[in-house]
């Protein structure tokens, strides 16, 4: 056998890299599970039934390489075309596509040059940072203020925090892991003063007050990035999708694996959308129950930031975030902590059934040893 050290095989950029944590998905039986941003609602009952019929001898088939019976419907819905959109093994690939299409790596260019940038906020989606170490780029990251919303373009300028000519930066709203929504007035100021690929990240933007769509389809060097996973209830099947300018869906589909979208997925994202309704209508009922456990969670003293998402980011009283964290686990309630310096002491929360957040107000009276008020509430 050789004594060659096997890592020796490895690429050193590739032996140094922090891969992105994802959240945990345990199997613990009559686990409450709010820590991933899964919508609690299943899969319309038209989209199972499509899904079911579609279990047959396709399954020996490649599915459609674009998935243009999907596209043509996306694209009618956005008021766009079927080449302003291209479908990914969920958004994430296409993050990492947009990287690899748009990013020149270090060791290709000077170490200042914009061409080799990948900017973002933070606290922001955590895999953009990863993205631009797997592609061997410079990053940067620029802070968001105190209360998680957008630095205007003069702080950005005064503060020499942003690069306006970053090859590509990423935007994520409503934001994660803040939930904060931001205006479509100022994320267009933003996109204008870009020189580089601006990528607006609206993976909860179904959950929000506005949409941002139009940059996509206004500016040239603009991308929109949505999936099927948080709202749509297919996190499953991994469908996700950019709209924007045509020459640049056009670069993404010369380095897009080939059937990247699986079939299943698409004969699913296509009944979904033959059945908007249904889910409208689970919009309004997360919604509803995301301003109930809101209040809920200030009577107790929790600091409640403002969202525009399926999920609440909160500062719990009388212990720290993290023990907060095992004190939900012991009692079968699983929440996102993330040991970053900006959030290191807040909970992320996913707003799941009526019943849950029930139970998550209820263990958090329990822990601070307050008497238990009704805690049914009225959901909308």
């Amino acid at each position: 056998m050789s004594s060659r050290n096997n890592t020796n095989y490895i690429r050193p950029l590739v032996r140094n890299l922090h891969s992105y944590v994802p959240g945990e998905q345990p199997r613990i039986k009559g686990l409450i599970k709010l820590n991933t941003n899964e919508n609690p609602y299943p899969p319309s009952p038209r989209v199972l039934a499509a899904v079911k019929a579609a279990v047959d001898g396709r399954l020996r088939l490649y599915p459609d390489p674009t998935a243009q019976a999907l596209r043509e419907p996306l694209s009618k819905l956005h008021g766009c075309r079927p080449e302003n959109l291209i479908l990914g093994n969920g958004s994430d690939e296409l993050l990492a596509l947009a990287t690899r299409a748009f990013v020149e790596p270090l060791g290709t260019a000077r170490r200042d040059d914009p061409a080799t940038f990948v900017q973002y906020f933070t606290p922001s989606y955590s895999l953009y940072p990863v993205l631009a170490d797997i592609h061997g780029a410079a990053k940067k990251a620029a802070p968001l203020k105190p209360d998680f919303s957008l630095p205007t373009i003069n702080e950005l300028k005064r503060g020499g925090i942003w690069k306006f000519d970053a090859a590509l930066t990423f935007v994520t709203t409503p934001n994660a892991p803040s939930g904060r929504g931001y205006q479509t007035s100022e994320l267009e100021k933003l996109c204008a003063a870009q020189k580089g690929i601006v990528i607006l990240d609206e993976a909860y933007v179904d959950f929000a007050n506005e949409h941002a769509l139009k940059l996509a389809l206004k500016f040239p060097h603009v991308l929109v990035a949505r999936t099927f996973s948080k709202a749509y209830s297919l996190c499953f099947q991994r469908v996700g999708y950019f709209a924007g300018n045509a020459g640049l869906i056009a670069a993404l589909h010369k380095i897009r694996v080939s059937y990247n979208v699986n079939g299943l997925g698409q004969v699913a994202a296509l009944a979904t959308l033959n059945d908007l309704k249904y889910y409208r209508a689970n919009f309004k009922r997360i919604i509803g129950t995301r301003q109930w456990l809101s209040k809920e969670l200030a009577k107790l003293d929790f600091k409640v930031y403002p969202s525009q998402t399926n999920f609440i980011l909160v500062q719990p009283p009388l212990y720290p975030a993290k023990e907060w964290l095992q004190k939900l686990r012991d009692r079968k309630i699983l929440v996102r902590w993330f040991d970053l310096p900006e959030v290191k002491d807040y909970l992320r929360i996913t707003i799941g059934t009526r019943t849950e957040a029930a139970a998550l107000a209820k263990a958090a009276r329990t822990i601070l040893q307050k008497p238990l008020l009704s805690v049914a509430g009225t959901f909308c």
